[in-house]
């Protein structure tokens, strides 16, 4: 009985059953696509942000849902360049509201967060009820964009374009 036992029972070794963990690895790394940054990173680097111009024409009212914009396209487009994880929404009387899309913050995000704070409010309590558009204004924030509202839906109007003043006085 002195030969070597062919298997060794963990339990009575004291070793765990379960193989040793290789390091600890973080959230699965295909919930947050390349090229997207964290806000703060960018405010630490200077990375200055550009909204897509889309966002200025959408004729959209803020308690209606996103998809009733009829131009679904723009829905699609990134609000930002470069695509942040998440960005902060600023209203003019103080309410904020947070756009998150691990894969880029796009323009249906911004709308669905406005959204979710405004579906509940009748037409007749909101003063501006069309969103005009976003504002990045790195003096005051660098991590928010400032919402702009309107009376209107601007869309519709067609033709209503300003006319530019000549200062110079000669054409």
């Amino acid at each position: 009985m002195s030969e070597p036992l062919a298997k060794v029972d963990s339990a009575v070794q004291g070793l765990s059953s379960s193989p040793p963990k290789e390091g600890t690895k973080h959230r699965r790394a295909s919930s947050s696509a390349n090229g997207v940054m964290n806000i703060n990173d960018l405010e630490a680097q200077g990375i200055e942000l550009q909204i897509a111009p889309q966002t200025q024409k959408t004729g959209w009212k803020i308690n209606t849902s996103p998809s009733t914009i009829e131009d679904k396209e723009i829905l699609k487009k990134l609000l930002t360049t470069p695509p942040v994880k998440k960005i902060d929404l600023h209203f003019p009387l103080g309410l904020e509201v947070t756009a998150r899309n691990l894969k880029g913050v796009t323009i249906k995000d911004a709308l669905d967060a406005i959204h979710k704070s405004f579906k509940k409010r009748a037409d007749d309590e909101l003063d501006q009820p069309y969103l005009a558009g976003f504002e990045w204004d790195k003096e005051e924030s660098w991590t928010r964009l400032i919402v702009h509202l309107q009376k209107d839906a601007g869309v519709s109007s067609g033709g209503g374009s300003k006319k530019k003043k000549n200062k110079g006085g000669d054409e």
